[in-house]
């Protein structure tokens, strides 16, 4: 048995279907780990969404900013974007079923045997791997609840900005869900800026895993969210998986087990 942590798929199924058949990927005794952002932006969003739930205890999957996004949409809490390619999955008659798989998928999954975290976007490093979990779950548990509209329906924004225990309500879990799912650069207490995308750091603000005093120094975490690394996280024990595939770059999958990289070409969409 073998476990791959794949980057972000964004509806890319063709690229994902041939790294699988790369790495003779079987269902029935290897596992798969989705670092998030399974949807949206690529041509294949359903099919893509329909063929991993299709695999079962097969799969295990965070959810991205994406993903989050794509189910707001479906409540009807935000209007879809220019960008978004979410029609056929909205219009699909299992669009229902698949969003309550996706309620039910993690912000955090870790497994101590193997020795690895994944999150889609990272964890701040005012966090133990302890506190991560406990705060991930906060918003899982409410994703999962009869309160998932009130959630989503304040989901969006960039304020709080910054980690305080004092927080409480939707504020607490939209904090939560931005440091999961779309933290790139913060500084050494957590505050956020969100603006920045490039690869390149600011100030005080260096990209998340880059903080000497992290608190989850030692942990290993892969994660995605960000294309523009390139693959390339200066830190020994993250692993970056988002390769830009929906724009042209590469589908990679990390094997958990000895480390070794596998990679197919994808096409600009």
């Amino acid at each position: 048995m073998s476990t791959y942590a794949i980057g972000d798929i964004q509806g890319c199924l063709d690229p994902l279907l041939r790294l699988l058949d790369k790495i003779d990927f079987d269902p029935s005794h290897d596992r798969l780990w989705i670092a998030g952002d399974l949807v949206n932006r690529g041509p294949s969003s359903l099919a893509t969404l329909r063929y991993l739930y299709s695999l079962g205890n097969a799969v295990t999957a965070v959810l991205g900013n994406h993903d989050l996004h794509f189910i707001a949409v479906a409540y009807g809490h935000k209007r879809k974007g220019s960008f978004d390619t979410l029609d056929q999955l909205l219009k699909a008659n299992d669009c229902e079923e698949l969003i309550h798989w996706l309620r039910h998928c993690k912000l955090l999954h870790s497994d101590p045997t193997l020795g690895y975290t994944m999150v889609h976007a990272g964890i701040p490093p005012i966090w133990d791997l302890e506190q991560a979990t406990a705060h991930a779950r906060e918003v899982e548990a409410v994703l999962q609840s009869d309160y998932i509209n009130d959630f989503l329906a304040e989901m969006y924004g960039n304020k709080p900005c910054q980690w305080k225990n004092k927080l409480i309500g939707n504020a607490r879990l939209r904090l939560i869900t931005n440091y999961f799912t779309r933290m790139r650069f913060c500084d050494a207490d957590g505050l956020l800026d969100l603006d920045n995308k490039t690869a390149v750091s600011s100030g005080e603000f260096l990209p998340w895993f880059d903080h000497p005093q992290h608190a989850c120094r030692k942990e290993r975490i892969v994660f995605g969210h960000w294309a523009a690394l390139e693959g390339q996280a200066a830190a020994d024990n993250v692993i970056a998986l988002d390769t830009g595939c929906v724009w042209g770059g590469c589908l990679t999958a990390l094997r958990l087990e000895d480390g070794k990289l596998f990679r197919t070409r994808c096409k600009k969409n």
